[in-house]
This record gives C-alpha cells, structure tokens and sequence, in this order.
C-alpha cells in the first residue's frame, strides 16, 4: 500500500513507476489509500498548480461581462410527442446546446426512488471490503465490468482522487451474472430508465438541428451505454489534486447523477463554474462526437470534478456510444446540415481509429476534435 508522498529509488530520484505499480498492485483503488490512512498523496496524484489554478472559478451565480452564469435549466414536463412544452423544450435545448454543452433536467421522468436507488447501490459497491471487489479490477478496457481507479501511462499525467466501476451495455445489453451482486438489482434498473430517456433525447436533439426527430436513433449512435459508478473518497490534501481532471466526453451524450455533495465544474467563457446539485435532477452534456456530427452546431465542454475535504460523493454517468453495427460505419458531419455557406469543418473517420486514439491520448494530447478537423 502506498501510504507517503514519494518513492525515491537508489539514486535518490523519484521512481515513478514503482509508485504506480505498488498502488495497482493493492487493487484498493483510492479509497484504500484512505482506508490505510493516507495523510499525504503520492506524489504521482499531485498536479501542476498551473492545472488547477487556471482559468478562475466564478460561483454558479457569478457573472462575466455582466452576464449571469446560471446552468441553463430545462424543464421535460409536457415534451411527450403532441405535448404542449415540446418545441419550447426543443428550443431550450437548441440553445443550450449551442452555447454551453450543458443543461441540467428536471422533470425527466426517472422516478426519485431510481435515482435514490443508484446511488446507494453505487456507494454501497465501492464501500465494501476490497477482497470483494478485487476480482472486478482491471485495466483491460475490453472487459464489460471493471472496477479501476486510474490508467495512468506517462508521467507526466497526473492520477484522480477517484474510484470507478464501468459496466457497458453493448447494443442495450449486458449479462446480468457479470455485474457485481452488491449494485446488480439497481444498475439494471437504471440502465432501463436511462435508455427510455435516450429515446426522448434522441428525438429532440433530433428537432434542435433541424432533422427529423428519428435521425439519430436511425444512425444508432447512442445505441450502446457505459454507465461509470464514481465514488470520490475524501481527500487528505484536496489543493494538490483533482477528482477528475479537465475534460471533454468523447461520445455523443452524456446523462450525470449527482449526490448531494457537489464539485463538478464546467468551463464556460474561460472560467471554471460550479454546477451545485440539485435534488431529483440529471446533467446532460453533449459529447464530442455529438459536436462534429453536428458540425458545430452543439458544443462539447471541458468540465472536471475537485478533489475534497468531505464526502465521500458518489455520481453515476451513463455515456452514450454508437452500436455494434454504427461502429464498423464512417463518421463525419451531417450531409442534411451542410450546405454550400455552412461547409464541413470535419473530415470523415472509422469509429475504431476514434475509439483507439481516446483510449491511447494523454492529458496534454491534442484534442479529439482538433485531431478531425479539415
């Protein structure tokens, strides 16, 4: 178990790579850092004060330019085909979409019993000894169900204060034996209600570029889910590192549950800005693939989560990725959305060298879109 800031090697220099492996090696993940009663961080958790520092946090209500910054809120009650909400529901989206790459849901139709109901099961998995979850860890990202904590390759990436268990639902299933007994009753259920908003996502993301609200589900790209169960445990020294570290999603929408605890922050107008949680609500975030699709017409937003002094917080994301057969066809901006003023401002690509770049990229890489840009 590592339990000291450094790990210095015969020389006297740090040895980055014993430090690593001597925490994969535990498969504690971060909490068992803490369960050891770790008071400083590896130093392979510290990240540069340039990282954390900038650009400036303004609170949630602060305002640049006079404007307030205030997630825009979008209220589902009423958006039901022939409903009396939906194109101004359309409309809000439309504009989020455009100008912030997120909006917070309420009135989504998730039952509070559901959301209640994964959290705790999220809680419940990542709180129970490490010798029942220690079979569930690995790197191997093939793998359906995986408890990990950080796939750290280079040095100069800096690791997260967090725990995850990914479990991918490949064209909306999942073998229910696979998932671990301590969560399995509820993250089935979850992935249930989060495919039944998928389809009404679909359909209004769909209406906001102007299409016809079966296009999207028709190309099948958000047909496959990865739902990721954080648990951020409380961190001895939150100053020096991050929860998750800035940040855009690599697929095409994602839906967030938050706990009470708060710490996400989005970044918007070059400032950090917290996003508080808010009781029975979901966070949508478009998703790079969904920006070059739409050939800029939503946006895909860095955003991160900060480390802490209190918590444990729990989250559960559910990405949103293409399916088995979307995955073996080209990418590239929709032709309908294109015209001779509004050209393309991305090239066509193979869903599998996208998936095996995201996989491979450091912190500094240059970014997803950047890389697909004419």
């Amino acid at each position: 178990m590592v339990a000291s800031t450094t790990t210095e090697s015969v020389n006297g220099h740090y040895d980055w790579a014993k430090e690593v492996k001597e925490f994969d090696d535990t498969e504690a993940g971060v909490k068992g850092l803490v369960d050891a009663g770790v008071a400083k961080l590896p130093r392979f958790f510290v990240h540069p004060p340039e990282v954390l520092k900038n650009p400036p946090t303004v609170m949630s209500n602060g305002t640049a330019g006079g404007a307030p910054l205030e997630l825009p809120t979008i209220d589902f009650q009423g958006v039901e085909k022939g409903g009396a909400r939906r194109s101004e529901v359309v409309e809000e989206i439309r504009k989020a979409s455009s100008e912030w790459g997120f909006f917070r849901m309420v009135n989504h139709g998730v039952p509070m019993s559901v959301l209640d109901a994964i959290l705790e099961a999220d809680r419940r998995f990542h709180e129970q000894p490490t010798e029942a979850k220690m079979d569930f860890y690995s790197f191997d990202s093939r793998k359906k169900v995986r408890f990990h904590s950080n796939e750290v390759f280079r040095e100069q990436d800096s690791a997260s204060w967090r725990d995850i268990l990914t479990c991918v639902f490949q064209d909306d299933k999942l073998d229910p034996e696979v998932i671990p007994q301590a969560c399995r009753k509820e993250v089935l259920e979850y992935v249930q209600w989060m495919i039944k908003l998928r389809e009404t996502m679909s359909e209004l993301l769909s209406e906001a570029l102007g299409l016809s609200s079966d296009y999207l589900s028709r190309i099948e790209c958000m047909k496959s889910e990865a739902l990721a169960s954080l648990y951020y445990p409380v961190c001895p020294e939150p100053h020096l590192t991050l929860g998750t570290p800035k940040h855009s999603d690599p697929t095409f929408l994602t839906l967030l549950l938050q706990d009470t605890t708060g710490g996400l922050q989005i970044l918007h107008q070059n400032q950090w800005v917290n996003v508080p949680p808010v009781r029975g609500a979901l966070i949508a975030n478009i998703g790079d693939l969904m920006q070059i699709i739409s050939n800029d017409k939503f946006i895909s937003v860095e955003h991160r989560v900060l480390a802490q002094p209190i918590g444990p917080r729990v989250s559960v994301a559910c990405f949103f990725a293409p399916s088995n057969v979307a995955v073996t066809k080209p990418f590239a901006p929709i032709k309908e959305l294109l015209s001779e003023n509004n050209s393309s401002i991305y090239r066509e690509f193979l869903m599998k060298d996208y998936i095996t770049y995201n996989k491979t990229r450091g912190h500094d890489d240059i970014s997803t879109l950047s890389l697909y840009k004419l």
